[in-house]
């Protein structure tokens, strides 16, 4: 597809540094394959490079070229430092979680060239849709969710619902989840824990039993849905996040699944959110991962597809 200016666009990749990626998992890698494919050209940069000075933002940037090859996967170039606005015509913030006051922060800056750069995700939506608040927007989906620090409100959440999962607000890749089931003493020994590592709330809700069969992960690009893989919780496990073990397994999407996708995908555009990964239980909607989300490359090699094509079909649509 042609851009506006009728020639390749300059890309810079907000991410994690790139030599520590598992490039068969990866969904930052494969997209950065694809924009290299149709002679996108690619830049690299922390998120702690970006430089906001009287009204410019910048930031210290490689040039980048990417492969497929274990060990070798990317060849950084001398650093140069960027016009993020003037220099560049699309910006992936790809970086992880947490969610934290350094990634909130990254947002307020993006959102300085955003939209004259497209920043994807838009980085006001991604500071006003953190990714397990997000889900409570759209309560007929989600499972009964209580979000709080206040005890005498969990005691009572526990007593109507007895089976519950309590989990860090701003936590990710299943770190911090547990689950508390009927009898389990440890409930306030675990209260205790999160009071002393943050002043945040907690989310608890009811436990799914439906995980044992799995947590379905769905991408939504601009607001469609385009693929799911479910991921199987190991036994003994409560998460099913493949970070902690989970299998992933080909799955195709139930009716309930694309009732959710269509509720979230007018949001979802409206919000400039392109690349979104939503997580579904059975028959609940329990988060929406507008940060960083992965799963195109266990999508692709299930279903014979290559979603990241579809990510950068939107994106070139976006410009043009």
């Amino acid at each position: 597809m042609s851009t506006p200016a009728g020639r390749p666009l300059r890309v810079a990749i907000q991410m994690d540094p790139i030599e520590t990626i598992n490039i068969t998992a990866d969904s930052t890698f494969v997209l950065a394959l694809e924009a290299q494919a149709r002679g996108h050209a690619l830049y690299h940069y922390l998120p702690q490079a970006l430089a906001l000075e009287d009204g410019v933002l910048s930031a210290r940037a490689h040039p980048l070229q990417v492969r497929r090859e274990a060990g070798r996967h990317a060849t950084l170039g001398p650093a140069v430092t960027l016009d993020l606005e003037r220099d560049v015509d699309v910006i992936l913030m790809r970086q992880d979680p947490p969610f934290d006051m350094a990634y909130i922060t990254a947002t307020h800056l993006l959102e300085r060239v955003h939209p004259r750069t497209l920043v994807v995700n838009d980085p006001a939506s991604v500071r006003n849709a953190p990714e397990k608040l997000f889900a409570t927007d759209f309560p007929a989906l989600a499972p009964p969710t209580l979000i709080t620090i206040d005890r005498a409100a969990i005691a009572a959440f526990r007593e109507t619902h007895h089976d519950i999962i309590v989990k860090p607000l701003y936590g990710n890749g299943g770190a911090g989840v547990f689950h508390i089931a009927p009898g389990d003493e440890n409930l306030n020994a675990l209260l205790d824990l999160f009071a002393e590592r943050s002043r945040e709330p907690v989310m608890v809700q009811r436990y799914l039993p439906a995980v044992r069969a799995g947590d379905k992960r769905i991408i939504l690009i601009d607001g469609e849905p385009a693929g799911a893989v479910n991921r199987v919780p190991a036994a003994g496990e409560a998460r099913s996040n493949m970070h902690v073990g989970g299998r992933p397994e080909k799955c195709a999407l139930t009716a309930r699944d694309r009732e959710i996708c269509a509720a979230l995908g007018p949001v979802l555009r409206e919000r400039g959110l392109i690349f979104v990964g939503i997580d579904v239980i059975g028959d609940y909607l329990t988060e929406i991962n507008v940060t960083s989300p992965t799963g195109l490359q266990e999508i692709n090699r299930f279903d014979d597809t290559c979603l990241e094509a579809r990510v950068w079909d939107a994106i070139e649509a976006r410009l043009s």
